[in-house]
């Protein structure tokens, strides 16, 4: 029997369906650990074999390269499903996926070294360029600390965002990222915090590494979606995709899984709870009061519409990658801006979900193990990441449809 055939033993029946459905079966063990994975500061090893072996890390991989080179919607929509059951490591597995296909963007070169040595190699990644790289003979050079790095434990090479020096007079300085294997850098210990704590989103420190000119890709190019390797993958628009009309997505649908979680949670809990006194009585069905109600008919509303936003938007710019691939369309700066808006409205939205419910959790809730506080905690952590934060997504947006130059990332 396979690998796959022993953690999926319907694997038979589920070849064909799509990731949301593959991955059911080891949902239930992944929740029962995430008080675990929270605790220990990373997704476990088990967790990752289990969402391999459904190939949830070959949904967006280039086929070349033993990928399934798919739908990033269908992506998104099961990193909902496995956020709903332990958001730290749907927001791990999502960025470690979505990775895949940023790799993919790189030069064929940079592809065949790091799939060519190890196909299930994963990236990790640290976004923000507050370093700036050395130009040598050959490439550039790395010092320092890259914070941030979700999933560092469970990769094999990590982007490192830095800064380009120009290369000639007049050339302004460059924002890009480095590939970098694990063998070029140590993890500190740097993770410890009260929402996402099982990312393991911990920095990495190089000290004087050497990076190939050929293993950059500028930011510019990611964000346009007109990379070096998108030039390499052609015929469904997957890798001509804008960069931030990606993996934003999969941040936001860590969010919008913990709202869902949530709620599921606390309707499963409400359903045999009784007051014990006080003030509103003893031995009352907590689901009878109507306060209660509203809040559990607030968080549904706010999870589906959040999911509906965040799905249909995803589809939308995968089918405008397409488009501009075929030579039928483009993508304009109002898409990419439209698609930033989707992100982030949508962890508010799970945000005014996890509110609502866990608000009325009572003293029970207060309890670190509790499923409903601790997705509040995860969503709030979405909330925080600048990708995803309302007050400066929001903000672009306005200035967008107000006619003002928009100031953000988009």
């Amino acid at each position: 029997m396979n690998n796959t055939a022993a953690l999926f033993p319907a694997a038979a029946r589920v070849e064909n369906a799509c990731l949301a459905d593959r991955i059911a079966p080891v949902l239930d063990e992944i929740r029962a650990g995430a008080r675990d994975t929270e605790k220990s500061g990373r997704v476990p090893v088990r967790n990752i074999d289990l969402l391999r072996s459904a190939g949830y890390f070959d949904i967006v991989k280039p086929a070349r390269f033993g990928g399934n080179e798919g739908s990033f919607a269908e992506l998104v929509d099961a990193n909902i499903e496995l956020s709903s059951a332990c958001a730290s490591t749907g927001w791990v597995a999502g960025l470690l996926s979505a990775h895949q296909w940023l790799l993919a963007m790189f030069e064929e070169r940079v592809q065949q070294e790091v799939w060519g040595s190890n196909p299930d190699a994963l990236l990790c990644g640290s976004y923000a360029p507050v370093r700036m790289a050395e130009r040598v003979e050959g490439g550039f050079r790395l010092s320092g600390d890259w914070a941030f790095a979700s999933g560092c434990e469970n990769a094999q090479w990590a982007l490192c965002a830095a800064i380009i020096p120009p290369n000639g007079e007049g050339e302004p300085p460059m924002p890009a990222f480095l590939l970098v294997p694990a063998s070029d850098y140590t993890i500190a210990e740097t993770w410890d915090v009260v929402g996402l704590a099982g990312t393991g989103s911990k920095s990495l420190i190089l000290k004087d590494v050497f990076v190939p000119q050929y293993r950059i890709l500028s930011f510019p190019d990611a964000t346009s979606g007109r990379t070096p390797g998108g030039r390499f993958h052609k015929g469904i628009g997957l890798f001509n995709m804008p960069l931030l009309m990606g993996i934003p997505f999969c941040l936001g649908s860590a969010a919008v899984g913990a709202a869902k979680g949530a709620l599921e949670s606390y309707i499963d809990h409400i359903g045999t709870r009784v007051t014990r006194g006080a003030v509103a009585g003893g031995n009352n069905k907590i689901a009878e009061f109507p306060t209660i109600q509203l809040r559990v008919a607030e968080a549904s509303a706010s999870v589906d519409a959040a999911r509906e936003i965040i799905l249909r938007d995803i589809f939308r710019a995968q089918q405008l990658a397409q488009e501009r691939e075929d030579g039928t369309g483009d993508i304009t700066a109002e898409d990419r801006i439209l698609a930033r808006r989707s992100q982030s409205f949508a962890v508010s939205l799970a945000l005014r979900a996890v509110e609502a419910l866990n608000a009325s959790t009572g003293g029970l809730g207060l309890q670190m193990s509790n499923p409903v506080q601790r997705a509040w905690r995860d969503a709030n952590a979405v909330g925080r990441h600048i990708s995803m934060n309302w007050d400066a997504v929001g903000t672009m947006v306005g200035q967008h449809l107000l006619g003002l130059p928009p100031k953000g990332q988009f």
